[in-house]
Parts: structure tokens; C-alpha cells; sequence
């Protein structure tokens, strides 16, 4: 410009592309232009009046630093519980107590947390943060700050059931370890989540389509149910909705996206030449 040399966007037309020709060449000319694309959380195919919602189980809270600040005992102190947000609204027509307990119904299983009534969230959404839920199942290893004891069962169906005990005081090189006073360190949530690959990133689509209900009788607060042969099932309907590969020139994916820690170019060539789903 002018005489001046100048780098552009960091695209291959080094312009800022309404039209991008990778995802046309990789296989998605659908969507080589900007477009609208129906989720898997879609408003319209929720069936409210069953108690189907949209969970948000990665909003954070400003004290804690997904699971990894559970060995700081300030931070743990402050932040060890993570209620369920719900709306007043969603409260009543699905009979939920304020701190009653809840049993959080996905596509593989199901997880029992306390409800917040809150109006700081929408009615049709729920949300539990994603910072907490940590377990450990020996007496004496793997102990933290935010690590509550666990037991893992499987029941005659080969489906995995997972319960809490309360966080205690322990012995350590910390004096401060035996001052822990409180007992909860959140719900394990993640469990439940069935793998849910975008067809065309491969991201992991976080949000879950969910059905929200009063816990049955017999649950217990952070009791975690998880069927992995439905969770098998459901990653193959995912993967049922990719394309094959590889790409043009052979490549697993475009050499020119970006990533923290690039490997070698020739990390992206398939050397059988071959295809894959």
C-alpha cells in the first residue's frame, strides 16, 4: 500500500474472507459463506413441557480457575459449592424447591446438584459452573483443598454409578489442611456429558440438551450416573454427521490455521493416502 509492504489478515488471501474457499475445498460448501446453523440445543426442538432445557455447564465464576485452583485453600474456602442456576419460573412449573435437589437428565446419564433460584438466568436455561466436582477414591491419596471422597459402582445393567462423601480435615505438611471446615466440593458433571464432536472443528460442542426434574427418591446430592454404552452410541451419531478426509493435497487439515503449539507440516499428511471418517 502505497510503497509500504503490508502482512493482511492471516488467512491464504490474506484478507478478511466473507467467502472462504478452505471450507468449500474441505468439503462444506454450504458454509463457505456466513450462514445460520440449527445446534444441537435448538430452542424449537426442546420439549419444555417434558422438563427438556439447555444446560450451561462452562460459565465460570471469578474465584476459581476451572478445577486446577483446587490446590489453592483461599480460593477453595471462598468457592466450594456450584448450585444449579434456574429461573424462578423453570422452578415451578418443574416442582423445585430453593436448594432442593435436582437430577439433571442427559443423553448418557444423569448427575443430582442443589437449584439457585435465580432470575440472573433465563427461563429455558440452566447452568452449573464447571470449576468444581473433583473426586478421589483412596483415604490417602489425591487428597486437596477441592477433592471430596468418591466410590465407584457398577450396577447389573454395566452402568457406572459414582457417590460423595464429605470433604474433612486431614493431616499434611500444611497445618492448614486440618482447618478445613467445609464439606462440599461441588458435583462431578462432566461424567454425564456424552461426546459431542462439531462435524466440521471436531471441537467438543459443550452445551447439553437436558431434561430437569426433582430428584428421585433415594438420590443423593453429587451422585453421578453414566451408561457408556449410550455414550458409545451417541458418538457414533456424531460421527455419522463428519465427512471423510483426508483433504486437498492429502492433508488431515488446512497447514494455515493457526495453533498454540504447531506441529510440523508433515504431522498433517496422511501417509497411507488414504480416507477416514
Amino acid at each position: 500500500v502505497d510503497g509500504e509492504a503490508k502482512v493482511g489478515w492471516p488467512t491464504p488471501s490474506k484478507k478478511l474472507e466473507l467467502y472462504s474457499k478452505t471450507m468449500a475445498d474441505w468439503g462444506w460448501p454450504e458454509y463457505a459463506a456466513p450462514a445460520f446453523i440449527r445446534s444441537h440445543i435448538h430452542w424449537e426442538d426442546l420439549d419444555l413441557a417434558a422438563g427438556e432445557r439447555v444446560l450451561v455447564p462452562t460459565f465460570r465464576i471469578p474465584t476459581l480457575i476451572h478445577t486446577r485452583s483446587a490446590n489453592a485453600k483461599w480460593l477453595n474456602e471462598i468457592s466450594h459449592h456450584h448450585p444449579l442456576w434456574i429461573h424462578p419460573e423453570d422452578c415451578e412449573k418443574l416442582g423445585i424447591e430453593t436448594n432442593g435437589l435436582v437430577r439433571i437428565n442427559t443423553g448418557i446419564g444423569h448427575f443430582v446438584i442443589h437449584a439457585w433460584r435465580t432470575e440472573g438466568i433465563r427461563p429455558g436455561v440452566v447452568a452449573a459452573s464447571h470449576h468444581m466436582g473433583r473426586w478421589r477414591l483412596g483415604d490417602d491419596k489425591g487428597r486437596s483443598w477441592g477433592a471430596g471422597k468418591a466410590e465407584i459402582d457398577r450396577d447389573a445393567e454395566g452402568r457406572w454409578h459414582l457417590s460423595r462423601g464429605e470433604q474433612q480435615p486431614y493431616e499434611s505438611a500444611d497445618p492448614d489442611t486440618g482447618r478445613i471446615w467445609w464439606r462440599d466440593t461441588g458435583v462431578h458433571q462432566n461424567l454425564t456429558f456424552p461426546v459431542q464432536p462439531d462435524p466440521i472443528s471436531g471441537m467438543h460442542c459443550w452445551l447439553q440438551k437436558v431434561r430437569v426434574e426433582a430428584a428421585h427418591p433415594g438420590d443423593n446430592y453429587g451422585d453421578v450416573m453414566v451408561d457408556t454404552d449410550k455414550s458409545h452410541q451417541l458418538y457414533k451419531e456424531w460421527l455419522a454427521m463428519t465427512r471423510p478426509g483426508p483433504g486437498p493435497e492429502n492433508l488431515r487439515r488446512p497447514l494455515w490455521f493457526a495453533r498454540p503449539v504447531k506441529p510440523l507440516a508433515t504431522a498433517y499428511v496422511y501417509e497411507s493416502g488414504g480416507t477416514t471418517g
